[in-house]
This record gives structure tokens, sequence and C-alpha cells, in this order.
């Protein structure tokens, strides 16, 4: 096999772990806190948690355990999509596993929770392992969206982990797959299974997080990734003074990595769908905003910036939330026929009775190319696909038009030029940063524990972040205290709860006291590519968001 330089280097990286957990296996204890509740609905979860609700902190601390010395037959699972950091969990686990018994084994199920359901598996050796520590991606074994929901997917998967004799199951995933995981496990326990389930967090897009799970792996390196990407743009902005650079940011359901790379790269403009949202602000008014900022640049001369742009924006937006809901619902009632219709202008036509009126004007206003993306292929939940919409497209537009409108009026004498980006796959896939190399690590080896301390229905976790990995604290979360009920495909269905930016927190009200001097100054950071070696403060640092959630 091929290999750069870089990749073997990252093969003989060694991660760092907490302190509890580089010792003695045998000296690693399971010290129990308080039972848990979950965030709303208990009387409901309870019932459909009748096993695993309830359950009790976990951290680990110095204590005998005899547990961790027992062979186990352990299988890992990769879903959803890839993040930066996958690899080194399975590291983790996997040495875990040999250092307690020798004569452990780890399966992988090829191809994401299918493998688990159709028994295609993998038997990770120490060879296998070795090609794949500190690397990016999720090629080791592959990954999938599938969805363990229906009683014959849950029955093949009882049927495939009796046929391995397997101990325990892990499903590295983000808050859907870690829901699945919060299912399995309640349906082993329910059908006399002795096998565990332990979920790991995983997600760039930062939303799977709480008190206890301060950071999902990926996060990190994705945001260092696309700040690298934006500082390059912002120097070149700088240097050209020619053009605005319009930016979208992977986040459908929240803003984290716009806000991240806000702070790694101090752009002129960054919006937070949330605030957009909680403001019930317009589409019309985002944009007089965002011109407001390039009409007073331009009076100082400066006809560039960066704008950042989450995702998900458009359905934030009020009017465009509105206009997306009605449209699923319309397509969803009748999916075949709308299937049928193929042409914009017909498709058009078919909805202009099937929508409220309101909606069906935002439609048409919308240049056609982006009216055509509304109206794609709906998402496995009947939702329209955020990721394909040029959201950055239809937002400089709408600002070229708004200015030229303000130049007729003699409120700008600017000159506009655009380029538009999206950065989304770029990160997904990243070698990992020191930091996500050791954090990602440390949670495969704290599922190991987790699993020879008999336990199930957690999700392994590593908090204490901002101390250094000698002072991270592991342990386990209990799936169901981070669960919510919401109503999907008309069911109400358990579901982990997305964390969004808390825009009381502090984080985006230090983000919020700079934008000001940011839209009209030129105050850009460029912050280089991640680095894998020097000093702790160069190398191994994390988010500049963890570090203000963690300040005292």
């Amino acid at each position: 096999m091929n290999i750069s330089a870089l990749q073997k280097a990252r093969y003989a990286y060694n991660p760092k772990l907490p302190k509890i957990l580089s010792g003695k296996i045998e000296d690693i204890s399971v010290e129990l806190g308080s039972p848990t509740e979950s965030i709303s609905n208990r009387s409901e979860l309870r019932v459909i948690f009748k096993n695993t609700y309830g359950k009790p902190y976990v951290t680990f601390v110095k204590g005998k355990n005899g547990k961790l010395k027992r062979k186990l037959i352990v299988g890992v699972i990769l879903s959803g999509g890839q993040a930066p950091g996958g690899h080194n969990v399975i590291a983790g686990l996997f040495d875990g596993l040999k250092k307690g018994h020798p004569e452990s084994v780890l399966y992988g199920f090829r191809g994401g929770p299918s493998g688990l359901i159709n028994n295609k598996t993998l038997i990770l050796t120490s060879e296998i392992i070795d090609e794949y520590r500190n690397t990016g991606g999720f090629d080791i074994i592959g990954s999938g969206r599938t969805k363990i929901e229906t009683p014959e997917q849950f029955a093949s998967s009882l049927e495939t982990v009796k046929k391995l004799n397997m101990d325990a199951v892990v499903v590295i995933g983000g808050d859907d797959s870690n829901t699945n995981a919060a299912l399995l496990a309640e349906y082993f326990l329910a059908n006399g299974s002795k096998t565990q389930v332990i979920g790991c967090p995983k997600t760039i897009d930062g939303d799977l997080k709480n008190d206890h799970i301060e950071a999902s792996f990926g996060f990190d390196t994705a945001c260092k990734t696309y700040s690298e990407l934006i500082g390059n743009i912002c120097r070149d902005t700088n240097s050209a003074k020619k053009y605005w650079h319009f930016i979208k940011l992977m986040g459908r359901a929240a803003s984290h990595i716009a806000l991240e790379c806000a702070f790694q790269t101090q752009p002129n403009i960054c919006l937070i769908s949330e605030e957009v949202e909680a403001q019930g602000t317009s589409l019309e008014k985002i944009v007089e905003q965002i011109c407001e900022s390039i009409a007073k640049r331009a009076a100082n001369g400066d006809n560039f910036g960066v704008v950042l742009i989450p995702e998900g924006l458009v359905e934030f937006v009020p009017e465009m939330k509105k206009m997306i809901e009605e449209l699923n619902d319309a397509i969803a009632a009748e999916e075949k026929p709308f299937s049928e219709v193929t042409n914009l202008i017909d498709q058009m036509y078919w909805l202009s009775s099937r929508i409220p009126e309101s909606s069906y004007i935002i439609l048409q206003s919308l240049p056609p190319e982006i009216a055509r993306q509304f109206l794609m292929d709906r998402d496995p939940h009947g939702n329209v696909q955020v990721s394909r919409i040029d959201t950055e497209k239809l937002v400089v537009g709408m600002v070229e038009k708004r200015l030229a409108e303000m130049k007729v009026g003699g409120h700008y004498s600017g000159v506009f030029s655009y380029q538009t980006h999206f950065f989304g796959y770029e990160g997904r896939c990243a070698i990992p940063s020191n930091f996500d190399a050791d954090y990602c690590y440390s949670l495969g080896y704290s599922a190991f524990v987790l699993i020879a301390s008999g336990l199930t229905g957690y999700i392994s976790s590593v908090k204490n972040l901002t101390a250094g990995a000698e002072n991270w604290i592991a342990g386990g979360v209990p799936l169901t205290m981070m669960m919510d009920i919401e109503h999907r495909h008309g069911a109400r269905k358990p579901v982990i709860k997305k964390a969004l930016v808390n825009l009381n927190g502090k984080p985006f009200k230090t983000f919020a006291a700079k934008r000001g001097i940011w839209a009209q100054q030129t105050c850009f950071l460029f912050p280089g590519a991640i680095q894998y070696y020097g000093p702790s403060e160069v190398c191994d640092q994390p988010t500049i968001t963890l570090k203000l959630e963690n300040e005292k």
C-alpha cells in the first residue's frame, strides 16, 4: 500500500489517555453516581425503556476491578456520516480489549447498522488496526445510514449477536445512531440477551453534547480544516481587495461549526441560524444586514469581505421554514403523483393548489435553479435535503439585487463582486487533529471499560477536555438521560435531543460582542493548517468554543 510521509508518521503517534486509563487495567474501578432522568416526557420514556431507564452516571476511579481481565467478544459499528477520529475509537476499543485479555475478539460490522442486521463482519486484527491508527475516514469497515427500527430488523440483529456469541456491540454515531443504540440495548435486555450496547458520540456538526458529553468527536478537526480554508480566503480577499466571499458551512440543525470558524477567522459576517429563528428574522432582513456591512466597508474603500452561512439557515428563517414544512407535507401526501412530474413549470402548477398562497408566492419568487432544489428527492425522513440547496447563492443573489437598489437611491457607491463556496465534505475525513486523535482513542478505551464492567445502555464519556488529556475524566452517561420524544412519521418516537447554539451561553455572547467590529473593520485571522508536532499550546488545543464553555 502506498502511503504518504505524514500518514506513516501518524501511524506511529501514540494517543494520550486520561491518567485513570493509562495505568494497570485491573486498577480501573467504576463509581456509580445518582440515578438519572430524561430531558422531558419522563413517564412515556420509562415505559419505552423499562429495563434501561434511570441508570446512574458512571465515573472511572482507581480501585480493583477483576472484570476487566475477561475474554470478550465485541462488535463495532460505524453509523452515519464520516467524522475525523472514528478509526481511533476502534483502535482504543481494540487495544483495551487486548490489554484486558489477549484472546478477546473485535468484529467490525461492515457498512454500518446493516452489517449487524445481515451479519456482515470482519474480524479486526492488529495488522488491520495498525493500518488505520490516527487516520481520517471510516473506510476500515465502512459506514451506513440504515436505521434499525422494524421488528424484523431488531430480530435479525438479535440473531446475529447470538450466532457470534457477542458480549457487546459498540455503536459509533450521532444522535440518531445513539438513539438506535439505546433501543437496541433495551431490546436485547427485554429478550434475554447477554449482549450489551455502548454508544460513542460522533458528529462534526457538534450537536451531540450536554454537561457530560462536552464535545462530539470530529468537530475539532472539521472546524480546524474549514478554518484553514476560510483563513486562506480571508488572506486572498485582503490581498486582491475585490471580492466578497459567501461561504456555506456544514451544520443543518445547529450552527456550532459556523460559530467556531468565526472565532478562528473573524469574518465580516457570520449568520447563526438559532438567532435568526429566535428573533424571527426574515430573509429580507438578513440581506439588509449584510448589505449594511458591505456599504459601510465600501465607504472606507473596502470592497471585499467574507460571509459565513450555516447550511441549515433556510430552515430557521420563519417564512422559509413554513414553506418547507408545507412543501414536505404536500409532497409526502401524494409522493407518487409528484414524482411523475419532472418539469419545474409543471411541478409549480401541481403545487399551486396544494400549498397555501403565501408559501407558493415565496417559491415562485426564487430563482428557478434554487426553486428546483427545494423540490428535489426527499431524505429518508421525508424532508427537503438542505445540503443540496445553494443557500449561499440564494443570499448573494438577493444581496446583489438589493445593492443595485441602494446604488440608485444613493445609499451605496461601492463595487460588488462575489465568489461562493460550500465547505462540507472537505472536513469529514481529514486526518484527525491531536485533540481528536486523543479524544477518540480515549472514547474507545472507555467503551471497553464500560463493556468489561458489565454495563449497557451507556454512551462513552470523556470530559474536562480543556485540562489536558492526563486530567480528562472518563466514564459513561446513560443514553436515556439524553432522550426526548418527537413526532416523526405520524408517531411519537424517542430521540436524543440535538444541542443547538445556546444564545445565552458564553460562546455566543462573546461572538455577539465582537461581530459589530468585524462587520466594518478588516480583522481577519489566519489559523493555517492543523499542526501535529510542536508545543502543546500549538498542537493539542481544543476548540475556542469548548474553552469558552469551560471557563469558570
